[in-house]
């Protein structure tokens, strides 16, 4: 026989010895997850060499981790290091979706058992006439934490040509923004400079969504939520806030919600630090 490293193990022995089923084997195999060391042409059995069971317990743990196939077909091929970085970006979006799950299930319990959490303080303030530069478009809520950034930055750089920001920006909703519904929802910057805002959504061209108008004077009903609390499906309790009150003071929504937000560091904010107003228009 020759070293470890050179033995050639049947499929049941490397299954014994890796700790995994012949099935398994197979469908790594398949998926090109974990090949054979050698395959024997006229009965297709497959052979392994004893220092493959290492990478097929890591295949067999990263799945455990709930890790899709493709992504451990990348993990798998990297070096230690850089495998562990990817890992630890994989298991951070887990975490995230777990705590966004979370908290949509207290919500919904909430919901369905008649208890009532008041976590919202609600205020009026009357914001006056504003020039904004905008864009605009129609997409989910999963797009809303990539374009939203995006296009704050964009219009920001731009205001600083238009005679610099005159307000805090802001996201108006025109419609639902949901997992299914896509909006459309607007990203305002408001500018001191109308003429050069004109001009900036000129020579944009269409095909950029900048654009520019007059947000009329509002009043707005409002309450303030943390960083951590802006977070879908989070944020929807907020919005429920404010409606609710609304219609309890008398009120009727007139335009689109809005979230304002005044902090300008936004990487720099931790989940506890307001960052947000959730504000509906009132009349």
């Amino acid at each position: 026989m020759g070293s470890v490293t050179t033995t050639l193990l049947s499929i049941g022995e490397f299954a014994a010895r890796s700790r995994l089923s012949p099935k398994a084997l197979r469908l790594y195999d398949r998926l090109g997850l974990l090949a054979p060391a050698r395959v024997d042409e006229a009965t297709g059995y497959r052979w392994y060499r004893a220092d493959q069971a290492e990478r097929a317990r890591l295949v067999a743990q990263l799945r455990q981790l709930d890790m899709p196939l493709a992504r451990i077909a990348e993990v798998v091929e990297l070096p230690g290091p850089r495998a562990a970085e990817e890992l630890a970006a994989y298991w951070a979006g887990v975490e995230e979706r777990v705590a966004v799950q979370r908290a949509l299930a207290d919500r919904l319990h909430d919901r369905l058992s008649g208890r009532r959490r008041k976590l919202y303080e609600v205020k009026l303030c009357d914001v006056a006439e504003q020039v904004v530069l905008t864009e605009r478009r129609h997409l989910l809520s999963d797009e809303l934490p990539r374009w939203i950034p995006a296009a704050f930055g964009r219009l920001e750089r731009a205001a600083a040509e238009c005679g610099g920001m005159t307000g805090a920006p802001f996201v108006a909703y025109y419609a639902e923004v949901s997992e299914e519904s896509d909006g459309p929802a607007e990203v305002c910057v408001p500018v001191a400079d109308a003429a050069a805002a004109e001009a900036y959504a000129a020579a944009s061209g269409r095909g950029s969504g900048a654009a520019v108008r007059i947000e009329p004077a509002r009043r707005l009903a409002y309450t303030r939520i943390t960083k951590a609390q802006v977070a879908y499906p989070q944020i929807l309790s907020a919005y429920e806030a404010v409606e609710e009150w609304v219609g309890q003071q008398g009120l009727t929504i007139d335009g689109p919600c809005r979230e304002v937000y005044f902090e300008p560091d936004w990487d720099g904010a931790g989940p506890d630090e307001e960052v947000c107003d959730i504000a509906c228009p009132v009349a």
